[in-house]
């Protein structure tokens, strides 16, 4: 399994963030997200054929086996068709709205086809420079030097705090490499952040997923201190998961967490992960666009798909970068990055997709609540609305299907949805101030909330359209 959500096919999800109410048209007139292969960081799950109703329960079923369109976002990311109304699905990890990607080849060869390219680069441009230099200092020997030498250089020039250098000299320190083995010798890399002084990575659920079962972890930090870490608990549906150290050091440094909810497109953003294995890689970029919704999956048999209301970044993000950090510009942690769109299959002799400058991150607001649920009690919680959903590719909202899956009700009697008046064949169209074109988008916000939250949505009936107050129910682990 990939351990980026880099990869596999899963249902696609629209392409268009949710938008406010006062903008409804914009939304509507957004054409269904493009599908992507497996290999694309963040590809969406792939819409089941046949039947569109989503089982009530969770896990969703899992997403087919033949790839999406190669247009379709992949895991970095996954996604799926189950009734998440009620707080169940799963997906592939291009989309999040994008796809997921298989794992890098344990192998190698992936890696070393980009050590390969990159060492030629260094040949050739050793080549050239060296030509160069020969050339230069042959007429300066003959006319004299002009060359002028800077007064400050290397480690004396000093990096302000709100630089992208003084950023990185921070979070570096607090950021980790995952190597996750499960026991049958298959895994990948992934990277994680420190969230507590008492040894607690975050992380996603992708990356470490091979180790769950009897499967090794470890962790290494920059300076090259390598531990030991077990799987404390993990959220396949949110694509969250929280590790720990074994014997953690006592001089830890959490990174400190920001507000995504405030987060603003065109803010500058740098993402910290090990793209193709490579440590430490710091990219910057913007926030390229807020609520897109995401679907991904590993692309495994039995995976079930993640959703999200994503922040799409344009920061440089590949496999291996799951998992790590997304940093505002003073260094606070905006999202996790967790899949990418991708046009193709990728170079590097990896067989997987690279950027193209579409990321996608779970939002750190909804990423800190997952977590200190798995620190509490090893299992995620889910905010439900207990109806099944379409997953059919539309633009008009998402569709309380007429038939549940394997003989269950499409609305829960006695649930969320029941209680506020909503039936099989209503359409919702919003939620809260959010424009919901389909049955991913509606997960995905509904994910956004926690159980208990009191919502409200407006669908469609015969023709009319009606609003309804609905408190949001609560389904425990991922089962």
């Amino acid at each position: 399994m990939s351990t980026e959500n880099e990869g596999t096919a899963v249902p696609p999800a629209p392409s268009a963030p949710p938008v406010p109410v006062d903008a409804p048209a914009a939304a509507s007139a957004q054409p269904p997200a493009p599908h992507t292969p497996h290999q694309a960081p963040a590809a969406t799950p792939e819409a089941p054929q046949g039947s569109t109703a989503p089982d009530a329960s969770w896990p969703p079923p899992p997403p087919p086996g033949t790839p999406t369109p190669a247009s379709t976002p992949a895991y970095d990311g996954a996604g799926g068709g189950n009734g998440f109304g009620d707080g169940s699905g799963d997906g592939s990890g291009g989309g999040w709205g994008a796809s997921y990607q298989p794992p890098a080849p344990k192998s190698g060869r992936g890696r070393g086809g980009l050590v390969a390219g990159v060492l030629i680069a260094a040949l050739v441009a050793g080549g050239l420079g060296g030509g160069l230099g020969y050339t230069l200092a042959k007429n300066n020997d003959e006319g004299g030097s002009t060359t002028v030498s800077a007064s400050d250089t290397g480690g004396s020039v000093k990096r302000e705090p709100g630089t992208v250098a003084g950023v990185a000299a921070k979070a570096l320190p607090s950021t980790v490499t995952i190597q996750a083995e499960g026991s049958n010798g298959e895994g990948g890399t992934g990277t994680g952040f420190v969230f507590d002084k008492q040894g607690h990575i975050v992380t996603n659920n992708h990356v470490v997923a091979e180790a769950v079962d009897g499967g090794k972890l470890s962790a290494t930090f920059p300076d090259g201190k390598k531990y030991e870490a077990t799987v404390v608990g993990h959220a396949q549906g949110y694509d969250v998961a929280v590790i720990k150290l074994e014997n953690a050091p006592s001089d830890l440094n959490p990174l400190p967490l920001g507000d995504s909810d405030k987060v603003a497109v065109g803010d500058s953003t740098i993402a910290i992960g090990a793209p193709f294995g490579l440590s430490n890689t710091v990219t910057t970029g913007i926030i390229s666009a807020k609520n897109r919704p995401v679907a991904s999956s590993d692309g495994s048999a039995d995976s079930k798909a993640s959703y999200m209301s994503a922040l799409q970044t344009d920061a440089s993000i590949n496999p291996g970068n799951s998992g790590g950090p997304l940093l505002d510009a003073q260094g606070n942690v905006i999202g996790i990055n967790s899949a990418i769109q991708s046009t193709s299959n990728g170079g590097f002799g990896t067989g997987q997709a690279g950027s193209i400058g579409l990321g996608f991150a779970i939002p750190v607001n909804q990423a800190e609540f997952v977590a200190k649920q798995l620190i509490e009690t090893s299992k995620p919680v889910y905010a439900k609305i207990g109806a099944s959903v379409s997953l059919e590719e539309t633009t008009n909202g998402a569709k309380l299907t007429e038939q549940g899956v394997g003989g269950s009700e499409p609305v829960e009697p006695g649930g969320p949805a029941a209680d506020a008046g909503l039936k099989p064949g209503d359409v919702i169209t919003k939620l809260d101030d959010r424009v919901i074109d389909s049955g991913p988008t509606l997960i995905g916000e509904i994910w956004t909330h926690k159980p208990g939250d009191e919502v409200t949505v407006t669908y469609e009936r015969g023709g009319k359209q009606h609003t309804a107050e609905v408190t949001l129910g609560s389904k425990l682990g991922d089962d």
